[in-house]
């Protein structure tokens, strides 16, 4: 049998005028409210901010390679 969980919702409050800007913007298209719009755009922007915090928390190669050049010629290493 299929796992049946419930997903929780909460409500969250916008401008009217929002809300009309997207209802417009959606019709015609696959999203069948607006509530179903907002958590699409939501997630996106939620999953773009998280993958950038991992870059900003991460350093890449070539800024490891300049840290470790520096410190030798400080005399560190």
């Amino acid at each position: 049998m299929a796992d049946q969980r419930k997903i929780k919702y909460t409500t969250v409050s916008i401008p009217i005028s929002l809300y009309e800007r997207i209802r417009k913007l959606i019709e015609g298209t696959g999203f069948t409210s607006v509530s179903q719009f907002v958590v699409y755009v939501l997630r996106e922007v939620i999953s773009e901010m998280e993958e950038e915090k991992i870059r900003s928390d991460s350093i890449s190669e070539e800024e490891k390679k300049a840290i470790i050049e520096r410190l030798k010629r400080l005399g560190y290493i």
